[in-house]
């Protein structure tokens, strides 16, 4: 889970204007229309762990939990209240108290038509990415067993909603499975719609008499805006109340879009007439217009409401002769062949004029998931003008676009531009393109604030990241713009490579991190993981990044602990304890090289793949204490080489199921101590003294062996953490192999070391000297 910013601020919720509701919760009919009230659970909860259980050292920064919030597809709903609830209590993995105050001030966020993008760790975002702040509220953690917080959004965009939610950051301890106490919160979010039914439809062109009831039940109106609108006037006119008097309404075009709305609000008094111009309004979709009394309770009021609009005509370059160019461009052009655009450069300044855009036909080519690729079809480069502006069309509407990153690359050619003076300026929105982009718009539509960029000869290339783009269709428009007005720009064209794509994650997310494709209730969406201490959205981030010196440095602690190893290894073959010393040197190999591939930077080694070297490790491991606690005990042999298969093979299948669980190494720990303290005292009470015996043995070999590996095991469980595993986990690597090394048993007193070789010299010498002997004879 990700983690609230630095100060904690989330924010206020925000204030819902609905109409009167009865008891039951219904609504009081209106003459506009009549509401019905519904239901709908969207989603489920999203679990939330508080404590991190994993042994890994890898702290992925994962993505927060996602939710997918379906408003009803219509324009017709008017208020939708979402509660949203946590549930659970436990402390902090640092031992703080989440429920304390200093903890309480915890955050959700809200976005419509895409995810909500969020920085709670305040790292850095890549460069020429466009990050907007998320609308977010805060929800106070208490010992209560369910904590409910609802929001309440009048007249909500219809489409998909999102809400994130996040957890206090962890502190970062490694803590075996077991150990810790796992705790789990759960999100929990239902949302009750107050849909509008039969609303009224405004027809362009036509006034359309309504009258509002009184100023608790505001008049809905919806109209539909055509494709190539180019601007809407509206009008409101004839307004009196129902005592001859002149009224007082408010007028609000448009539906709330979190983190930021773009709600027209406009307020008439009196009898003149009242009206309001729209640019750029979204194409082939229901504007929603409500008109709200502001008089004195129980006085009507009667209206007339106007709606016309301009339209645009659009010049296409789709035609049977771009697709001819096009494909004797792929049959095969050499360096002065004419582009396929070619044909546009020559179109006359008359021509142009009688289109207010130019439309370049896009292809949207799905590669894979949350992996789109935008082709023109007339080439890569379009002609840009100075008349009207050049159109591209980029399609989202999959539903399942808004996970990625939406990447849009300009590059100009500069000998193509014939105004040295002159700038191509490009703008990048959703839903509705800009037709005019002249010096006075900042690259905004009616309701939507979208996303500019410039050319020129000083600087050729411009980028642009949107970050889980919003579902819905986008345009790029791009225009000729000369600084000393557009009538020197007459003639002029600029050429400009276009390169579009959707991709899960921007570059990949760098040589520092993984991109992951995330799926939370249905919905995919995409998320670095970055290693290395890189951090960031796309692990751009090298605040507290590790040196390559520190990486090669860790490589290097945590592999060549494990020699450490071979004082152990040396002792077992000494003692003559064969098995033993074969279990410590697989131990070794594979702690090794599971080390050497476990690295999160660039010195890295897998001979195999890492799941396998990560098995074999922690068999390795638990087995060789599994070997060293019944070597210690001096069981018989048959017996104690009965207990190392028996005992490996259970082992194997216990890592298996759960390879981090507790009981893995304590199972097999306190089995073996249990056998080791009833043969010392069967053999104590057989021989009738202390076992083992000897003093020495127990102050230069057991309490130094036991006390390391006290130690050991402490660092282990308690002190390793994210930023200092390197040095605790080969601290644990030296104790261990350490006290494998004091507490291993003395080999027999009737045995000689390395008696087993002498047995072989000798052998071969008696079979020589027989051979001597039968040869004098002969």
């Amino acid at each position: 889970m990700a983690v609230p910013d630095r100060e904690g601020r989330c924010g206020s919720p925000p204030r819902c204007l609905q109409p009167e509701t009865a008891g039951d919760g219904a609504s009081h009919p209106s003459a506009a229309a009549s509401w019905r009230e519904e239901r709908a659970k969207f989603i489920g909860g999203a679990e939330a762990p508080c404590s991190s259980p994993s042994i890994s050292r890898r702290a992925h920064r994962g993505c927060p939990s996602t939710a997918g919030m379906g408003t009803p597809r219509s324009s017709t709903s008017t208020c939708q209240k979402i509660p949203c609830c946590f549930a659970g209590f436990c402390r902090h993995p640092g031992g703080k108290n989440l429920s304390a105050p200093a903890w309480r001030s915890q955050c959700m966020h809200f976005r419509y038509g895409a995810p909500p993008v969020i920085n709670p760790l305040g790292t850095h975002f890549p460069a020429n990415a466009t990050v907007r702040p998320s609308y977010n509220i805060s929800i106070t953690l208490s010992s209560a067993v369910q904590n409910t917080t609802f929001v309440n959004i009048t007249t909500p965009a219809a489409g998909d909603w999102f809400i994130a939610a996040h957890l206090p950051e962890a502190a970062g301890r490694i803590e075996v499975k077991g150990f810790s106490t796992p705790c789990t919160y759960m999100f929990q979010a239902d949302m009750f719609v107050l849909r509008l039914t039969d609303m009224p439809v405004l027809e362009p062109g036509v006034a359309m008499p309504q009258t509002i009831v009184s100023p608790a039940k505001p008049l809905h109106v919806k109209v539909f805006v055509p494709k190539y609108t180019a601007r809407m006037w509206f009008e409101l006119r004839s307004c009196m109340t129902s005592e001859r008097k002149a009224c007082t309404v408010r007028v609000v075009l448009g539906s709330i879009t979190l983190p930021q709305s773009f709600q027209r609000i406009i307020t008439c008094t009196g009898n003149v007439n009242c009206s309001v111009s729209l640019d750029s309004l979204p194409w082939e979709k229901w504007l929603q217009i409500m008109v709200e009394s502001l008089g004195i309770a129980n006085a009507s009021v009667s209206l007339e409401m106007l709606a016309s609009f301009t339209d645009c005509r659009p010049g296409s370059t789709s035609s049977f002769l771009n697709f001819s160019s096009l494909n004797q461009s792929q049959a095969g052009s050499g360096p002065g062949s004419p582009t396929p655009s070619t044909g546009m450069a020559l179109r006359n300044t008359s021509d142009q004029r009688s289109f207010c855009l130019q439309n370049q036909p896009v292809v949207r080519e799905d590669l894979d998931v949350v992996s789109v690729r935008y082709r023109l079809l007339n080439g890569p480069s379009v002609a840009v003008y100075s008349i009207s502006p050049t159109l591209l069309l980029l399609n989202l509407n999959s539903g399942m676009d808004s996970g990625g990153s939406l990447v849009v690359n300009l590059l100009l050619n500069k000998t193509s531009l014939s105004q040295a003076n002159a700038t191509v300026v490009a703008c990048v929105s959703a839903a509705s393109p800009v037709l005019s982009l002249n010096t006075t718009q900042n690259c905004s539509t009616a309701f939507f604030q979208g996303y500019p960029l410039s050319l020129s000869t000083s600087s050729a290339e411009a980028m642009l990241i949107v970050l889980y783009p919003q579902t819905d269709d986008w345009f790029l428009s791009l225009q000729l713009i000369c600084p000393k007005g557009q009538s020197e720009c007459n003639t002029a064209e600029a050429k400009v490579t276009v390169i579009a794509y959707l991709t899960p994650c921007f570059n990949d997310c760098g040589p520092y991190g993984q991109c992951s494709l995330l799926r939370r209730h249905g919905y995919l969406y995409a998320g670095c993981s970055c290693k290395a201490g890189w951090s960031g959205w796309s692990c751009t981030d090298d605040t507290k990044a590790q040196s390559v010196g520190a990486q090669n440095l860790a490589t290097l602690l945590l592999t060549l602990s494990n020699l450490m190893f071979l004082p152990a290894i040396a002792v077992a073959v000494y003692r003559y304890y064969l098995v033993e010393a074969s279990v410590y040197t697989y131990t070794m190999f594979f702690s090794t090289f599971y080390h050497a591939c476990d690295q999160p930077g660039i010195a890295v080694m897998c001979i195999m793949d890492y799941d396998t070297l990560q098995y074999c490790d922690f068999l390795g491991s638990v087995v060789s204490i599994w070997v060293t606690i019944l070597c210690m005990s001096r069981v018989k042999k048959i017996l104690k080489y009965v207990l190392f298969v028996l005992g490996s093979l259970l082992i194997a299948m216990s890592l298996q199921l759960d390879r981090r669980g507790v009981w893995n190494m304590m199972g097999p720990c306190l089995f073996a101590l249990i056998i080791m303290i009833s043969a010392w005292v069967y053999h104590g009470v057989k021989r009738r003294h202390c076992y083992p015996s000897s003093w020495k043995r127990w102050v230069f070999y057991l309490l130094p062996g036991i006390t390391l590996a006290f130690i050991a095991i402490s660092v282990y469980a308690f002190m390793e953490t994210n930023e200092n595993y390197y040095y605790t986990h080969s601290i644990w690597h030296v104790l261990v192999a350490g006290s494998v090394a004091f507490l291993l048993p003395p080999r027999d007193k009737h045995k000689k070391p390395w008696a087993w070789s002498q047995k072989l010299t000798c052998r071969y010498q008696i079979c020589q000297n027989d051979r001597e002997e039968l040869y004098a004879v002969t």
